[in-house]
């Protein structure tokens, strides 16, 4: 999905850049919604809660600020520590998405630089 420019390339347009990084906010979007769907899904049906504070308790952990409501059952214990892990591994992921095309271009820029000191 993200093609970059390969070493020997020049470095890409501002314009094309910032369309890579407008597709990268754009995936990170996605895996919001589908990770808070996940959460709220989980919440609602597994541990018994209403939709409005099984969304409120999705956001709360998928944002690192933990649980609101305490699990009731078993199963809603299980679902909370599985989505709490997967929330920290998202959030991982969800940043390594966003910031790819900053990083690489960074890292371009740098390679292109030193490589014009080397022939200077």
């Amino acid at each position: 999905m993200f093609l970059f420019e390969h070493r020997d390339e020049p470095l890409v347009s501002p314009r094309r850049f910032y369309w890579r990084m407008a597709r990268a906010f754009g995936v990170t979007l996605l895996i919001v919604a589908g990770s808070l769907a996940m959460g709220v899904a989980g919440y609602h049906y597994i541990n018994r809660l209403p939709w409005i504070d099984a969304l409120y308790n999705s956001a709360m952990i998928l944002t690192g600020m933990g649980p609101a409501d305490a699990p009731r059952t078993a199963a809603g214990k299980l679902f909370a520590t599985f989505y709490a892990l997967y929330s920290g591994i998202a959030f991982l992921s969800m940043v390594a998405v966003l910031m790819a095309p900053a990083i690489h271009r960074a890292m371009h820029k740098f390679h292109l630089d030193v490589e014009e000191d080397e022939r200077d």
